[in-house]
């Protein structure tokens, strides 16, 4: 009668073979291979060295450069800057002035983007509907965004003038009388906001619209057997699915309303009584109408770690939400 092989047995039967090892490289081959690597490192920086250093060169020195002059005191007349340390940025940041910049660069950051957002997504929704003069309206949405923002701030001085504007008009019917827009401290920097979103709107909506024009079919179709309306789709489905879209724009929109600089260049300089002065705009003043080379650059080192600090912030948690 036959046994049954052993425990120790089996384990040696089942144990895998050993591969053998391969003979070494002889020193020819090792020799070619250095070649080899030799050359795909060289071919690969030839490649990338004129990028990275126009990277370098217009990217990380001025950063590197404006971080130095942000520890100095100098007027552009002065040979050379004064060392001061961290002065700028001590006299900076305990300044009522300079809190209301902040207070009033948040408020333009949060309104601009915030509704933008919302208009740009309800117009490509309808956009997307493919409506008779949709490509029109579409062309006449987006045109502002191409037109120089200077041009815009001129077109728009004329409408909020309280004599001879537009918006007189508007006031009129209700019977009241137009606001001086661009003049009064309570209203100048609501008739900004309203340039801006209605100059940046545009570009928001033909991103929505591709993206909702990108999206799968089936999943629509889907929604619609399922009994979903048109608010229900838009709302459960679209949305959610435009999301990598909205994440785009929101950094994109962010970033680009901390730049925002000739609408109040052209159209109220800062005033009247800084109540339009943003971040940006206190660089530039405190740069070239002041002669404050150094406090500027602590405002824009200032300016660039918020952004990162909100770019990273958008990357940590607002990602999370993202439905790829």
């Amino acid at each position: 009668m036959s046994t049954s092989p052993t425990a120790p047995e089996r384990s040696r039967k089942e144990a895998p073979t050993s591969v053998t090892s391969l003979p070494p490289l002889s020193a020819e081959r090792l020799a070619a291979r250095r070649r080899r690597l030799r050359r795909g490192y060289g071919l690969f920086a030839l490649f990338a060295f004129p990028n990275l250093a126009l990277i370098a060169v217009f990217a990380y020195w001025p950063i590197i450069a404006n971080l130095y002059l942000s520890l100095t005191s100098w007027d552009f007349i002065s040979p050379e800057p004064l060392f001061v340390g961290l002065t700028n940025y001590t006299s900076m940041l305990v300044s009522p002035s300079f809190h209301k910049v902040l207070w009033v660069s948040l408020v333009w950051v949060v309104v601009v983007v915030g509704i933008s957002l919302v208009l740009g997504v309800l117009l490509a929704a309808l956009f997307s509907k493919k409506l008779p003069g949709t490509s029109v309206a579409t062309g006449i949405v987006f045109t502002p965004h191409v037109v120089s923002g200077a041009a815009i701030a001129v077109v728009w001085l004329f409408i909020f003038d309280p004599n001879y504007g537009l918006a007189r008009v508007v006031f009129n019917l209700v019977g009241a009388d137009s606001p001086s827009w661009t003049t009064d401290a309570d209203w100048a920097l609501p008739a900004l906001l309203i340039v801006s979103i209605w100059k940046g709107v545009g570009f928001v909506s033909i991103v929505y619209l591709a993206g909702i024009q990108g999206l799968p079919t089936d999943v629509l179709e889907a929604a619609e057997l399922d009994g979903a309306n048109s608010f229900q789709t838009f709302t459960r489905v679209i949305l959610p699915l435009l999301s990598p879209t909205t994440f785009f724009l929101v950094i994109t929109q962010t970033i680009g309303a901390f730049q925002a600089f000739d609408l109040i260049a052209v159209m109220t300089n800062g005033g009247p009584a800084s109540s339009t002065t943003t971040l940006s705009w206190f660089i530039y003043e405190q740069a070239f109408s002041r002669s404050n080379v150094g406090l500027s650059a602590a405002a824009g080192t200032v300016m660039f770690v918020i952004l990162m600090v909100i770019t990273a912030l958008q990357f940590r948690f607002v990602e999370k939400k993202v439905h790829y």
